[in-house]
């Protein structure tokens, strides 16, 4: 562990125990039949939906801009099973963790492992190019099954806790982790030909962001994926995953995306999203749906979180 980092065990304030607390429950229900475990984080899931009042706005104005063919009904329909699925990651979060490689090859299925194969064995460096789902966890946990070694990016958290809680549940799975901003260590994985998992799919500032369409609405999103592919000469694989009516899980590495990167880093971008739009038409409740996906935009484009009363 680097200097700059300490051992969980290091926060043991009072301030923590709750934390601490929830922890143990979820330590707990990993141990239970899986098929329980996701019932339990369904429920959950349910609770946060009935007294999430604002977070539930965000999820249903989210809705309402990327499906408008839906009615009222249908969409909100849709938010409330998308609670449910956040539920469900705070288990698949435990598992992840804690779970032996034995289970996770008995529930999840991984497609086109020789996408990536094959980009390494061509010298390349290779982006694993992904998005936040519910499943992006125990994603990870898989991937690390059939794939060599790999790097993954995190976000600091505001909380040093909560960012060493979720990064080192990532180190279980991944070699080693990045922060997103530390743009000199990601291409020197890329470069050393250590596979990088990367979810770029959420702008927090206009820098080294573009205004691109997400389901025909206007999106800040970063363009740095190119500059990544460009300096770290890499390839970048879309890798999605999905979590199945029966609990289990499938994951599907595509191959590489066409003429990427090119000297077009806003057409790159569009690429990328065109392709994460078809995956999240084939499981929509699984989509980060709750991130304030349209925030930050420049002056002179609409507020979509203006008036979020509408969204109730």
């Amino acid at each position: 562990m680097s200097s700059d980092r300490k051992p969980l065990t290091a926060y043991w304030a009072p301030r923590y125990w709750p934390i601490w607390v929830g922890i143990a429950i979820l330590r707990v229900i990993c141990l239970l039949p899986h098929r329980v475990g996701l019932a339990i984080g369904t429920s959950i899931g349910k609770i946060a939906h009935a007294f999430g009042g604002s977070r539930r706005r965000v999820v249903r104005r989210n809705i309402e801009l990327c499906f408008p063919e839906l009615s009222t009904e249908e969409r909100n329909r849709l938010a409330k099973r998308h609670f449910e699925a956040l539920g469900m990651s705070i288990i698949e979060m435990g598992l992840a963790r804690w779970a032996s490689e034995r289970f996770h090859r008995k529930i999840a299925r991984l497609e086109g492992i020789e996408h990536l194969h094959a980009a390494i064995e061509s010298g390349q460096g290779v982006i694993l190019l992904c998005a936040h789902f519910t499943t992006m966890e125990i994603m990870g946990r898989l991937l690390a099954i059939d794939c060599p070694p790999y790097d993954a990016v995190y976000r600091k958290s505001r909380s040093d806790f909560i960012t060493e809680l979720l990064r080192s549940g990532r180190e279980v799975s991944a070699g080693g982790t990045i922060e997103k901003r530390d743009i000199k260590q990601l291409v020197r994985s890329l470069r050393s030909g250590r596979p990088v998992w990367y979810a770029p799919d959420q702008s927090y500032d206009r820098k080294g962001s573009a205004v691109v369409e997400f389901f025909g609405v206007p999106s800040m999103h970063t363009t740095a994926t190119s500059t990544l592919a460009r300096l770290g000469r890499a390839v970048a694989l879309p890798f999605f995953p999905r979590r199945l009516p029966n609990g289990h899980y499938e994951f599907r590495i595509l191959p590489p995306l066409k003429n990427f990167p090119s000297d077009d880093e806003i057409e790159d971008t569009r690429q990328y999203v065109r392709i994460l739009e078809q995956h999240i038409r084939v499981c929509p409740e699984q989509y980060f749906w709750i991130h304030r996906k349209f925030k930050n935009l420049p002056p002179g484009f609409e507020d979509y979180y203006a008036d979020l009363d509408a969204a109730k």
